[in-house]
């Protein structure tokens, strides 16, 4: 990958929000080519998305989430991008990877409340013929999120006591 192109990447990747003006004082370059530097990083996938990262805790309207190991028998010709492609369709689903150790894959999924993590465990996930066992870990608390700290700890100030 090109210089500009690495250099435009760390940049969106710390704040998705420059502008191309900024993008181009920042590394000097020409606004243009900064420009097509982010249209190749767009068409060739390397940028998939941009997107605010949310602190859930912080909304009124309170979600539950959850980190699902998933243990998978791979299917013959397909190994395991059949699972993915039938799981990552389901609209609970953040995010899916394919991992090593003992699961196959850790699925991220998102619901209002405990009931609809457990209902799609039960009714959607584990009925997939195939799937040979699921971990489900419930998020309780996010302390860091895509590279940002959440909530910053606050500043304990001692008291002074006198007698």
């Amino acid at each position: 990958m090109e210089k500009l192109k690495k250099e435009v990447l760390a940049l969106l990747t710390e704040n998705a929000r420059f502008t191309l003006r900024q993008l181009s004082d920042i590394t000097g370059a020409e606004e243009n080519a900064v420009e097509r530097a982010v249209k190749d990083l767009e068409d060739s996938g390397v940028i998939v998305k941009y997107a605010a990262i949310v602190n859930n805790e912080k909304l009124a309207e309170q979600r539950v989430e959850a980190l699902i190991e998933v243990k998978v028998a791979p299917q013959k010709l397909k190994g395991f991008d059949s699972y993915a492609e039938e799981i990552y369709n389901f609209k609970e689903v953040v995010s899916l990877y394919l991992m090593s150790g003992g699961f196959d894959l850790a699925v991220f999924v998102e619901g209002k409340g405990l009931a609809d993590i457990a209902r799609f465990v039960s009714e959607k996930l584990s009925v997939i013929d195939g799937i040979t066992a699921v971990q489900t870990h419930f998020i309780l608390k996010k302390y860091k999120i895509e590279g940002q700290i959440a909530s910053p700890a606050e500043e304990h100030k001692r008291q002074i006591v006198q007698a």
